[in-house]
């Protein structure tokens, strides 16, 4: 087929920028037609704009017209929702510098990340750009940031398990490839050590982890104390920190999760891990109630609730390669009247507990086994790891009824044969339960110390 000709230029090479003209490949590069709105309002976390045609989930630059204000000034912003005559946009940095001239440029471009192998052992922020002063990314494509979950019929059954490297839970709530887990624990509950365990101890090819609204502080510590350079080495880090803006911190999950996404669907085993979904929540409420929602449980509107599932759906297994998840919680309480504790736990394939009383006592991982659950154990554990597990839960649960008779002296031997059982077993229960952070197990190993407890 003839290529098209004006004025003896080829129309198609300009059109796809291949010419070795530099003027025309300079016109190919430039946009004729800009759609330009003007800033009505900025305040909070929100930035009102007419004149602007462009649709919810676009970006748009910000920036402020020749002869006013700073010339260098630049703003990026996501439209987040329709008002009437206005467009709705949450800015991803300080609203410093807006004023009523400010011009709002539509750019015709979704929200999407950078992704691919280069990102390996990488920091990166919200919008995907290195922080970590190691330069630029190597070559990537494009991961869309808002993409829909893997289609239910094609995904492939969790029947493998994940291999965590921490006993409590490869004993007694074994994870399967492709489970989607919650670990709730209020503060200082030992959270992010578990998550170093996880990190570095994990079946996977490659470690995603989300930081969400962290303390800045936090984020050094858990890349030096917890992650280590192993851990790093193999792991892509998103870090969106506590005095970031709203919609930046909840970017920071929705990016994680594209990145995982691209590595999956390159056939690989992949680890994502968050901390935490209630930032990300709060960051969520905080867009929300600015751009006008009504606030429904503990303040959250409705929209909070409606991202939950689209982001938890995105993990778990394709007919590609696998993404096995966990989700820290900050809960309230311990009381379970949190309304992100009830509805996370509801969504997931799973849940872990950690226990201030266990933490207080030295018990580490302060994993409460009674009340934590794997719903896919009975697809990936065998008969008789299952029967083995239910007895130590079934030894946990005896010696906690009797514990307060026997601390008064009132229970006697003989009386109860399962009591007499849980006095017997709660040692090499409780030392099978705990690990130091710097102590890895192979499943294998947990699997067999189980059952020799029970043998």
């Amino acid at each position: 087929m003839n290529s098209q000709t004006l004025g003896g230029f080829d129309l198609d090479a300009i059109k796809t920028g291949a010419t070795e003209d530099p003027l025309l490949d300079a016109l190919s590069s430039i946009h004729g037609i800009e759609r330009v709105g003007r800033v009505a309002e900025a305040y909070g976390t929100l930035i009102r704009a007419t004149g602007l045609k462009a649709t919810i989930g676009e970006l748009c630059e910000l920036r402020n017209p020749r002869g006013v204000g700073d010339p260098d000034f630049k703003l990026a912003a996501e439209v987040v929702g329709v008002s009437k005559q206005h467009t709705l946009l949450t800015p991803l940095g300080a609203l410093d510098g807006i004023s009523h001239t400010t011009e709002v440029i539509g750019t015709g471009r979704q929200a999407a990340v950078r992704a691919g192998d280069g990102l390996l052992g990488r920091i990166v922020d919200a919008h995907g750009e290195p922080i970590d002063g190691k330069g630029p990314i190597g070559a990537a494509v494009d991961a869309p940031i808002y993409a829909a979950s893997p289609n239910p019929l094609t995904r492939k059954l969790i029947d493998r398990t994940f291999s965590t490297g921490v006993r409590a839970i490869d004993a007694t709530m074994t994870t399967g490839v492709g489970q989607r887990v919650g670990i709730f624990a209020v503060a200082g509950g030992g959270k992010s050590t578990l998550l170093g365990m996880l990190a570095r101890g994990g079946e996977a090819d490659v470690n995603v982890i989300a930081l969400v609204g962290e303390r800045g502080r936090e984020v050094n510590e858990f890349i030096h104390d917890n992650l280590g350079a192993k851990g790093l080495a193999k792991s892509v880090i998103v870090v969106a920190t506590s005095d970031r803006p709203a919609l930046e911190r909840s970017r920071a999950a929705w990016v994680a999760t594209a990145i995982a996404e691209h590595f999956r669907d390159q056939g690989k085993r992949v680890l994502l891990l968050l901390d935490s979904v209630t930032r990300f929540a709060r960051a969520l409420r905080d867009v929300g109630l600015a751009v006008g929602e009504p606030p429904a449980r503990r303040g959250y509107p409705p929209s909070v609730f409606s991202a939950l599932p689209r982001l938890f759906e995105r993990a778990g297994n394709n007919e590609k390669g696998s993404i096995t998840a966990f989700y820290t919680v900050l809960a309230e309480d311990e009381d379970g009247g949190d309304p992100i504790v009830e509805e996370v736990r509801s969504i997931l394939d799973g849940h872990i507990v950690l226990s201030r009383k266990l933490a207080a006592a030295y018990h580490y991982p302060a994993i409460d086994v009674l009340t934590s659950l794997s719903r896919t154990m009975p697809r990936v554990a065998d008969e008789t790891h299952q029967r083995a597990a239910g007895k130590l839960r079934k030894v946990l649960a005896k010696y906690q009824d009797i514990e307060l008779l026997l601390q008064l002296g009132e229970y006697k031997r003989g009386t109860d044969p399962d009591a007499d059982m849980a006095i017997e077993k709660i040692g090499p229960v409780r030392a099978l339960l705990q690990q130091s952070a710097a102590e890895l197990v192979p499943f294998t190993q947990s699997s067999e110390a189980l059952r020799r407890l029970f043998a």
